[in-house]
């Protein structure tokens, strides 16, 4: 059966974006829609937005109200069915010829956090967003109807879909490559001589930097169990975070700015274990250090409560004091990297393709019943 696969806009990393590209593996055949694609040549698609040839392209937050119409007015394309990849409105998609009236399925990495959970992220409290929030959970939540089937990424997103949309899902795990955290990493001089660089053992806190991640707890968690911290990445929250490991852990807290995948694997081999204090859907990069071998120290809410283990591939922590934090430490000190990777093959891309392909099948099948 030919279908369509949508997404949002793409970026060459992201952790939907890697969902998009495990379902254009999937579904080789599919034509491909989006926004606007800024992959640097990650992604090849069938058509864009009109929004891509405007110049609110690549900007998110001014495009935000004009993406439900974008998404309205779609090219003609024959397909048998849709599935959209969706966190913020790509479920909204509809197309023009034999494509409109195709059962339409959804992936969802959650309904919009900026208008349905702005308490989980900071950027729906502006007051643009505060002011659109309103008619936009109209649109949304209507035409959150439309598909015949949703699968969620999660356990804590389904629940999220049921509040906002008011629409059951079927739980389905992101895929992870986890395969490829099993091999040693192939360091370059430079990222070799950075890793040399670093303490023997470290607490690892690795993400963008932005408020929400918290990264500043995993400088916390370093304090409470006297252990050093590396804080690998990049983002408009990186001053602020060094002004913070400054005052609070002198000497203690070492960056390393923007790091490749190898070194990025090097630095989940290394480490004693990865702090992921961040209240995320699913969270694939917890997913990523168990698969090297690694455990998990994180929040125990969201979807990391779904993956990780505690006591023994890692600790959940509920409210980040600095004894909580110490024996979280301890925890997860006593994990067997054997356990961490048996837990981490769990979220495998060969698990994933396996149970999209049956729902999607499955549920094609049944709208046409």
């Amino acid at each position: 059966m030919s279908g369509v696969l949508v997404h949002e806009w793409l970026a060459p990393r992201g952790g939907s974006e890697n969902v998009f590209e495990s379902l254009t593996r999937i579904f080789p055949d599919a034509a491909r829609y989006c926004l606007w694609n800024d992959s640097d040549g990650r992604f090849t698609v069938n058509g864009e937005t009109w929004l891509a040839r405007t110049p609110l392209r690549g900007h998110k937050a001014a495009a935000l109200p004009l993406m439900p119409l974008a998404w309205r007015t779609l090219p003609d394309v024959d397909a048998e069915w849709i599935l959209t990849s969706s966190h913020l409105f790509a479920h909204h998609a509809r197309f023009g010829g034999a494509a409109r009236h195709a059962p339409k399925l959804v992936y969802a990495h959650t309904p919009a956090r900026y208008i349905w959970t702005p308490e989980l992220d900071g950027r729906g409290n502006s007051l643009p967003a505060r002011a659109i929030a309103a008619p936009l959970k109209r649109i949304d939540r209507r035409r959150a109807q439309e598909p015949v089937a949703i699968a969620a990424n999660s356990v804590f997103v389904q629940q999220r879909i049921a509040d906002a949309w008011r629409r059951e899902s079927t739980v389905i795990h992101p895929p992870v490559d986890v395969v490829g955290f099993l091999r040693a990493p192939e360091l370059d001089e430079r990222d070799q001589e950075t890793l040399d660089g670093l303490p023997d053992t470290f607490l690892l806190g690795f993400s963008r930097f932005i408020p929400y991640k918290r990264l500043d707890l995993a400088i916390e968690a370093g304090l409470a169990a006297d252990v050093p911290v590396v804080l690998a990445g990049a983002g408009p929250d990186e001053e602020r975070l060094r002004a913070f490991a400054e005052e609070r852990a002198p000497g203690r807290v070492h960056f390393v700015r923007s790091p490749g995948q190898e070194l990025y694997r090097a630095l989940l081999q290394r480490c004693l274990a990865l702090v992921f204090p961040a209240v995320e859907d699913f969270g694939i990069v917890p997913v990523e250090a168990m698969a090297a071998g690694r455990p998990v120290i994180a929040n125990a809410l969201g979807g990391t409560a779904e993956t990780i283990v505690h006591g023994r591939t890692g600790a959940l922590v509920e409210h980040w004091s600095r004894d909580e934090l110490r024996s979280a430490v301890e925890t997860a000190s006593g994990a067997s990297a054997e356990d961490c990777r048996t837990q981490g093959m769990l979220f495998s891309e060969e698990v994933f393709a396996d149970r999209i392909r049956s729902w999607v099948a499955a549920s094609v099948d049944g709208a046409g019943a």
